[in-house]
């Protein structure tokens, strides 16, 4: 096997031979590749490039910044716009250089970058620069990225019409491969016609990687030869508007149109010597449609031989008319095949308008002759979609059994998909510790106006009251149309510190000025966390941003903050600004709401994922402060959840039930899941990890017999499913490069949208010899050859699953559940590994399923190396087509933890070949086998004696004695005896001062604190009720003590012999009185269950027996749970003894 020596660095040093890079970088080695190909033809130019930043061009900024010395070294200046127009704008004055005296340069090429909503922003400088022209040895390429599936955006789009608009050519590249030639091309075309020039980005080439030929000799630029008036057609001091209206209808347009017609964009990819049938294809569709014929069972000599010809439009406005018409002249009829709303068809209709009779085909597109929908203009047109409509198309002659039983194996993977598919979904979320989990909480009566931003997210949890987002910058302006004529006297809005740099501070100065009255959250993290992380352009502070606002006319202003320190030496605070602490953030929205005009709220608090990246490199010190939940003391009633909306506060499953923990791995220290009202949390300062200098457990990969990988005789398809942020497209870029190595071609995609943010992601990865034998980035449904499931939800979800065929797909996968965020919620939402497992392995030929994370933190202590393990799992199964020496090379060429990662891929292959030789690794979110009835019954007694005394253990043996023997006559399962034995322990153990005290101090505590920590000191958040102080609410309210408190802990729970009697100073409270009674009731309940029993009443019983479960927590949670409980426990009540049973279901128990 061919091993290349790759290096990171050939996607921008190599100007031969291929290279492997994705879309984005493809665009940031456009502008070397221009500077370089001027420099050949000994022209002085440099570069200039703004835009601003958005799915699929999220990270480009950040690329072009990590290559800045390539900029550099080849005289390119690169300018973050404050927003897309201004962007524009500035590209708009690149063009202008030499009109004036002092140009050090020949030209600069420009290009502008931009999602969709910025294209339509910026139409009116597009309209206005585009006519004004480019400069001769200039050029400028305008980016689009588009959406056309809606993966992260609030409209799905197609900018082709906006360029059209603004009158502006735009190319529509297919591949990674187009992006660097069109992009070339786009200049050449732009200098010489005079025009700007669009070209499309959509995700499946600019968050795709594959193999390119980078050769600066594939290029062959033609001049045109086209007659261009004497005054040229380029930018120009006093320029008329008609006159350039004029040039830019009759000269440049149709100059651009002969550009690509001399160098034949527009260009036959697959002739017929006898043509009948013309496909014509633009794009991804120019790809897509090569898969749709090879799902038919048609290869290209086959289509050939059919009558079949396909024509690829490289630039589908304004189309170049001569070369398609040659092309469809004769042929019978044309079938246009376009993502979304037709552009090409109806020019081609015009094109072909004056054949004669005889020579014009019959074109459809959308819609075939007869008038019937052929063809989708929504969302993107999937493949078996386009070959239904090729099948209709295709001339007879052929031997349609393949083509059948390909619908038959979709059709087949479709219904999966729709019937097999977990209704569990794996929605976007904020990351774990991020400020919005608490900025985004609005009072009760009030709601909130949606933003852009990561806090667009709060549109999906019920408790935000957040919806009617605006477009970028138009934030709460919405409300100003109905203010008036409304009685709702208030709303919040959110808006990010980034989009108030964009645009959005004007939007608070159009507010001030309309009399509403509402309130503006400045949410200030200091970054721009949506799309990866990057600075604020305008780096304003929160004082600069609270001048501006009161410049603005907004008098009432304050600053919530997580740390109101901070503040102490701020200067330059406007007047009157008053800083809180966010605990006091309700307080401070109910003051605000009641405020008449515009107030705002600055809530400062960094973004956690852009803390725990500069923690990382050095740039800010780490937070010293962990957290850490006594499992003992937690009853599992998930306040801290709701409180903190962290998804790192995890389940984990204990032999008395489910109860909570933090995920270390995954934690950035938030602390707001301390407002919890529970006495289980502890934090500890300067505390190291406990595994920090302890020698990780030792393994060996030795031996282990290499596999057959897998021919590549045909393309071979991998899907990894994952969950956002944890590293899963990592992996798939790591494969993707040792193909590259192996001198063999691959292509990934990731599909991630908003899975950035916990959210589900589908990494594609095709592998084949040579690259023109992959036509899609995309595994097409029911193709994947190998799944491997990172994340069992996402795998068992409806994408993946019309992905797999039962006939030839493997899946293997990681058996440990990452909760979603469902799991807030709904305390006691189930995450069954094996009802996942079931629904993948119903569609995969061959099934296998271990717990690759508790392997990741038993080995590396971090979960992160989980996705890296599964690779290794797999390829040790046979089912990566890669040399295991160019899985090795990529890895170090990736260059981040090498030898972790090595170490996770070979723990992956001795999972796969022969896990004895790996030590059982315990799964942190508890992995605790059923009890036998004997076992719980002796456990719960046994913990009952430590709890009181023997005796108190014999009252429970007693009463469970008593169920046992009253359902023994009617039942075997013994559901009843279990549930009395689990829940009568729950009620007679309630946790009071002394029980809190024992579990802090019997030992056990001071176990897990080891397993996870060493050093530091130690703080125990509680409400003590003699003196802790209340809420607004009436709450008492938590504050911590010193590590002093162990002593007061351990001499405490001497005195639980004191519980219950005279001398029980806290028995007196009424939570405690409270405690008693459900006790004492729940067991007399018990006592009459046993006289009345029958075979009737059973299954009422049971669920009687089981009402403790929802009385869970401490307090006032624990109080408003009991009551609750009383309200369903009196209707099951009513029930009895006939048996009868509520209609409506009481338990929340979900099943997966």
């Amino acid at each position: 096997m061919h091993h290349r020596e790759v290096t990171l660095n050939d996607k921008y040093d190599l100007v031969e031979g291929k290279a492997y890079m994705t879309g984005i970088q493809a665009l940031v080695r456009l502008p070397l590749d221009r500077k370089r190909l001027d420099l050949r033809n000994n022209v002085n130019t440099a570069g200039f490039i703004s835009g601003y930043r958005g799915s699929p061009l999220g990270g480009y900024d950040q690329q072009l910044r990590a290559a800045q010395k390539w900029l550099d070294a080849h005289d390119i200046k690169f300018w973050e716009g404050l927003n897309e127009d201004l962007g524009a704008t500035a590209v708009w004055g690149s063009q202008q250089l030499g009109l004036f005296p002092g140009a050090k340069y020949d030209g600069l090429f420009g290009i502008w970058y931009g999602k969709a909503p910025g294209v339509d922003r910026t139409g009116d400088v597009f309209k206005h620069a585009n006519a004004a022209g480019s400069s001769a040895l200039g050029g400028v390429l305008a980016i689009v990225g588009d959406d056309h599936n809606c993966k992260s955006s609030t409209l799905p789009s197609q900018s082709e019409f906006a360029m059209m608009d603004a009158e502006i050519p735009v190319l529509n590249p297919a591949s990674i491969q187009d992006v660097l030639d069109y992009g070339i091309h786009a200049w050449e075309m732009s200098r010489f016609s005079g025009a700007w020039t669009g070209m499309v980005a959509l995700a499946d080439t600019m968050d795709s990687g594959s193999v390119v030929n980078v050769g600066l000799d594939r290029f062959n630029i033609v001049q045109p030869d086209f007659a261009l008036p004497e005054e040229g057609v380029h930018m120009r001091r006093g320029d008329a508007p008609l006159l350039k209206e004029q040039r830019l209808r009759q000269v440049k347009l149709p100059a651009a149109q002969a550009y690509v017609r001399a160098n034949q964009l527009d260009h036959v990819i697959l002739p017929s010597p006898k043509p009948r049938i013309g496909i014509v294809v633009t794009g991804q569709a120019a790809r897509d449609v090569f898969e749709a014929l090879a799902a038919l069972g048609i290869d290209p000599q086959e289509a050939g031989r059919l009558g079949l010809a396909i024509f690829k439009v490289a630039m589908p406005w304004p189309l170049e008319p001569q070369a398609i018409r040659d092309f469809c002249t004769g042929l019978e009829r044309v079938l246009v095949i376009e993502h979304k709303r037709p552009l090409i068809e109806e020019q081609l209709r015009s094109v072909l308008y004056r054949l004669p009779d005889s020579q014009r085909p019959y074109i459809e597109g959308k819609f075939d002759r007869d008038g019937k929908r052929l063809l989708s203009d929504i969302a993107s047109i999937t493949i078996p979609e386009m070959a239904a409509a090729l099948m209709q198309t295709i001339p007879e002659g052929w031997d349609t059994s393949r083509a059948t039983a390909y619908f038959d194996r979709v059709g087949r993977a479709g219904e999966a998909a729709r019937s097999n598919a977990t209704p569990t979904v794996r929605t976007p979320h904020f990351c774990s510790g991020c400020p919005h989990n608490t900025s985004t909480v609005v009072p009760e009566g009030s709601r909130a106006l949606a933003g852009i931003g990561c806090h667009y997210m709060a549109n999906f949890m019920p408790d935000r009251h957040t919806d009617m987002t605006s477009q970028m910058g138009g934030e709460g302006i919405p409300w100003i149309g109905q203010h008036w004529a409304t009685d709702e006297p208030h709303v919040f809005v959110n808006l990010g510190d980034g989009t108030y740099s964009h645009s959005g501070s004007l939007a608070i100065r159009a507010a001030v000025t309309s009399g509403a009255t509402m309130t503006y959250k400045i949410l200030y993290n200091d970054a721009v966390a949506m799309t990866g992380g990057q600075h604020v352009e305008s780096g304003q502070t929160p004082a600069q941003i609270a001048q501006q606002v009161r410049a603005e006319g907004v008098r009432t202003i304050v600053i919530v903050t997580e740390d109101t320190t901070r503040y102490a030496n701020v200067k330059g605070l406007p007047g009157g600004v008053k800083i809180y602490d966010r605990d006091d953030m309700e307080d401070v929205q109910l003051a605000l709401r009641d405020t008449p005009g515009v107030s705002v709220i600055i809530y400062d608090q960094i973004c956690a994922t852009e803390k725990r990246r500069r923690s990382k490199r050095g740039l800010r010190a780490p937070d010293r402060t962990r957290v850490i939940i006594n499992t003992e003391v937690c009853e599992g009633c998930g306040d801290c959840s709701v409180k903190s909306n962290c998804l790192s506060v995890e389940p984990v499953e204990t032999d008395l039930g489910r109860k909570r923990r933090i995920n270390q791995s995954t934690c950035n220290t938030d602390l707001s899941c301390l407002k919890g009202f529970c006495p289980s949390f502890v934090t500890i300062t300067d505390g190291e990890a406990a595994w920090e200098d302890q020698e990780r457990p030792a393994f060996s990969a030795d031996g282990l017999p290499l596999p057959e990988t897998p021919s590549l005789a045909q393309p071979y398809n991998v899907l990894f499913t994952g969950v956002g942020g944890t590293g899963v497209t990592t992996v798939a870029a790591v494969l993707a490069m040792a193909a590259h190595v192996d001198g063999h071609a691959a292509s990934s995609l990731d599909m991630t949208g908003l899975a950035q943010k916990g959210g589900p992601v589908l990494s594609h990865i095709r592998f084949a010899r040579e690259p023109d034998q992959i036509s899609t980035g995309r595994v097409p449904p029911a193709s994947a050859d190998v799944v491997i499931a990172c994340d069992l939800v996402v795998a068992a979800g409806g994408d993946a699953l019309n992905l797999m065929d039962a006939d030839r797909t493997a899946a293997y996968a990681n058996s440990d559940v990452t909760p979603t965020s469902e799991f807030i919620r709904n305390r006691s939402k189930r995450f069954e590994s094996d009802l996942l497992s079931a629904r993948v392995k119903r569609q995969a030929t061959e099934f296998d399923t271990f717990d690759a994370e508790a392997l990741a933190m038993g080995y590396l202590h971090d979960a992160i190396y989980t996705n890296m393990i599964m690779a290794g799992f797999a390829w040790q199964r046979g089912r990566l087509p890669v040399s295991l020496r160019a899985l090795y090379r990529a890895i170090r060429l990736n260059g981040t933890k090498v030898d972790d990662n090595m170490a996770a891929f070979n723990i992956g292959r001795i999972a796969a070949a022969d896990p004895d030789r790996l030590i059982r690794q315990q799964d942190p979110r508890g992995d605790v086998p059923e009890q036998t009835l004997e076992e719980l019954i002796e456990d719960r007694a046994a913990r009952l004696t430590g709890y009181q005394n023997a005796a108190y253990a014999d009252r429970y043996r007693d009463i469970v004695a008593k169920v046992r023997a009253a359902e023994k006559p009617i039942s075997t399962d013994r559901k009843l005896t279990r549930a009395a034995a689990f829940y009568a322990y729950k009620v007679m153990a309630y946790k009071d001062e002394y029980e809190v005290a024992r579990l802090y101090t019997d030992g056990k505590f001071a176990k897990q604190l080891a397993s996870q920590f060493k050093g530091g000191k130690l703080r125990f958040w509680l409400a003590a009720p003699m003196i802790a102080k209340k809420d607004a609410d009436g709450h008492l309210e938590k504050k911590h003590f010193g590590p002093w408190m162990l002593l007061g802990f351990k001499l405490l729970a001497k005195f639980k012999g004191l519980r219950g009697t005279k001398l029980d100073l806290f028995g007196y409270t009424e939570e405690r009185q409270h405690e008693r009674k459900l006790r004492d009731d729940y067991l007399a309940g018990l006592e009459r269950i046993t006289s009345e029993l029958t075979e009737k009443n059973l299954e009422l019983a049971i669920a009687i027996a089981r009402v403790p479960d929802d009385i869970r927590g401490f307090g006032h949670v624990k109080d408003d749970a009991l009551q609750a409980a009383k309200v369903q426990e009196a209707e099951l009540w009513k029930g009895w003894p006939e048996g009868k049973l509520p209609t409506t279901k009481t338990t929340l128990i979900a099943a997966e």
